[in-house]
């Protein structure tokens, strides 16, 4: 049976949730869980951090935290498999303050938890403590705590390849249930549109204006129509889209005035699905009714608006074989703790997206989070504790 201290792991949880460590700015998270790997044995020399931040292209205050732990014994030889997380949380938990509920931890006040992700820095760190304390067999092991997950997998995005070094899988921790093992995930675009009309007085000659934000509005009404916007069915081919923001320049509304033609607009969407070539269509579907929208309302002068599309690649899609090797040690580790294995794909990004893209196959587990980016989230404290536990089933599996 695999066995662990649990109540270390909790005390683990506990230190890490009452942490500060919004996206990008996960110094002092990074520092402390460096502080607790060498608490946990791990000598300081096997823990480094890349070089991420300097590429990442929004402010980041540190790189990724890397980690490299030798093989032991009979499996010291085999192949390094890698175990991942991400240390940022969303910026609704700042100030955080933990307290435990019967076999819940809640948030004491009101902000979100941190649960996402700091369950997984705990998994992992109580990993490496469990393999030194019990003396543990198991391959050479790469942990790897990402930065800037929450805000667009920049820290997987840019992880320093070279630095990894060769792993043949990858195990990542960031969810709810330790039983469900993703072995696929979506893939998605971000997408956004400028919007230059023309102002004019909008009680005296509105004739003469071009109306940004009704262009806007064209846009999206066509684009509704046309079944592109929400959850998105075309044939055998499915995904969602969705826009998020709507405003003005330097982040203001858009408009100046009820009495003037509003002259600019910016708006923000994504489209996703498992499909990537259908994540390029609901994305071109956006850009043509923008497009169209633009030319259709026109000036009593005749004059149209001008439309700038632009688009990002946020994430690739994956799907991993259920016959590959990564999934069938992540289906015997989740049956080793005495748990019933549930494969699945999800419609949110992973940072398994971009491993899986640099060529590590990466399943993702759940450790115990709950509503995630909400006032509500809780952690589950027994999940928390199977996901210690499949870990060192995962590490150790021969």
């Amino acid at each position: 049976m695999i066995q662990h201290d649990a109540q270390a792991a909790l005390d683990r949880l506990m230190r890490f949730l009452s942490i500060e460590g919004v996206t990008g700015e996960e110094k002092a998270i990074a520092e402390d869980v460096a502080k607790a790997l060498q608490e946990a044995g791990v000598p300081a020399e096997a823990i480094a951090y890349d070089d991420a931040n300097t590429r990442i292209p929004v402010p980041t205050q540190t790189g990724n935290l890397i980690v490299k732990i030798p093989g032991r014994g009979a499996l010291g030889n085999a192949e390094p498999i890698m175990f991942m997380t991400h240390l940022d949380t969303v910026p609704l938990c700042a100030g955080a303050k933990p307290r435990i509920t019967g076999d819940k931890i809640v948030s004491g006040g009101d902000t979100a938890l941190g649960g996402d992700n700091r369950t997984g820095c705990a998994v992992l760190v109580s990993l490496a403590a469990e393999l030194a304390k019990q003396s543990l067999d198991h391959p050479p092991l790469v942990l790897v705590f990402c930065v800037r997950e929450e805000s667009g997998l920049w820290g997987a995005r840019y992880i320093d390849l070279d630095m990894l070094g060769p792993v043949s899988m990858g195990f990542n921790y960031d969810g709810s249930r330790p039983a469900d093992v993703v072995t696929g995930a979506v893939g998605g675009d971000g997408w956004s549109v400028e919007i230059f009309g023309r102002a004019s007085h909008a009680g005296v000659a509105p004739e003469r204006g071009i109306s940004s934000s009704m262009v806007a509005a064209m846009a999206l009404a066509d684009a509704q129509a046309n079944g592109w916007f929400g959850k998105v069915v075309k044939g055998d081919k499915a995904g969602t889209s969705n826009v998020g923001t709507i405003a003005g320049k330097d982040g203001r509304g858009a408009g100046d005035a009820t009495n003037v033609v509003t002259d600019y607009c910016y708006v923000e969407g994504e489209s996703r699905s498992h499909d990537m070539a259908f994540v390029d269509a609901i994305t071109d579907a956006f850009e043509a009714a923008f497009v169209k929208a633009g030319k259709t309302l026109a000036s009593s002068e005749g004059k149209t608006a001008r439309v700038v599309f632009s688009r990002q690649r946020k994430y690739h899609s994956f799907s991993l074989d259920r016959e590959s090797a990564v999934v069938r040690r992540g289906i015997k580790g989740v049956e080793a703790i005495g748990l019933a294995p549930n494969p699945r794909l999800v419609n949110g990004g992973l940072d398994a997206n971009y491993l899986c893209l640099h060529g590590i196959p990466t399943v993702t587990f759940g450790a115990g989070q709950n509503e995630a980016h909400t006032v509500d989230e809780w952690v589950d404290i027994p999940a928390f504790q199977n996901a210690c536990r499949l870990a060192i089933a995962l590490a150790t599996a021969r």
